[in-house]
């Protein structure tokens, strides 16, 4: 069994969890997902991490009344073996982190850096990074939760696409401000690096989540095991 933490602070939090039970299909894993909203959830028996996308801002300013951020950033602090998959805001997160901790990954970026909500782009990336294959499975949709949201189908846009590439969809993302990294560059658009891996923290600035791809959540969950 391995448990996820998922992070319930803004964006497609629900859209992450069904990546993940369909990642652990594929593994043929047994996984529960932790959906953390308060600061005395996160606990040493969380196995791993997702920080999903949203607005960094809004997510620090969410969060303040339950210390979740600083308690995310207090359990990566103590398990620094433990993986963590930071997605767009996420990886801002990762990269500025609240003032009393050193960024989690070696890297700046900037925020909203591709422009406005209407400069928002899909396109085909190149990947360099050890994912364990999985099988085929259906997807997964979720019916509608306590707050009335039903998430979006999580299906695969490209099934052509190679196993070294990936269909990212980029969504006011920021970027890595590239002279700057300093960690292991993992996923490309064109010459730009738009994932990187910092030991055990995973940070891209798409949305896998909203494909039907799910060999970063794979990642995730193979790592924990890995690691636990």
């Amino acid at each position: 069994m391995v448990r996820v933490g998922l992070a319930m602070l803004q964006g497609a939090r629900y859209e992450h969890a069904e990546a993940l039970r369909a990642a652990s299909q594929q593994l043929g894993l047994e996984i529960e997902i932790v959906h953390l909203k308060m600061g005395k959830e996160v606990n040493s028996s969380i196995d791993c991490l997702v920080l999903p996308g949203g607005e960094s801002t809004a997510m620090r300013k969410a969060s303040e009344s339950e210390s979740l951020l600083e308690s995310v950033f207090g359990w990566m602090k103590a398990h620094p073996r433990r993986p963590v998959l930071g997605t767009c805001a996420g990886a801002i997160l990762l990269a500025q982190p609240h003032s009393n901790y050193q960024p989690f990954i070696r890297t700046g970026i900037s925020r909203n850096a591709w422009g406005r909500q209407r400069d928002s782009f899909e396109a085909l990336l190149e990947v360099d990074l050890e994912i364990p294959s999985g099988a085929e499975v259906d997807s997964i949709v979720d019916t509608r939760n306590q707050f009335n949201h039903q998430p979006l189908p999580v299906d695969v846009l490209h099934t052509d696409v190679e196993r070294h590439q990936f269909h990212g969809v980029f969504i006011r993302a920021p970027r890595f401000e590239q002279s700057t990294i300093e960690c292991l560059p993992v996923a490309h658009l064109g010459d730009e690096t738009v994932g990187v891996l910092d030991g055990s923290k995973l940070a891209l600035t798409f949305h896998p989540e909203l494909t039907g791809d799910y060999r970063f959540h794979r990642w995730l969950l193979h790592r924990a095991t890995v690691e636990s």
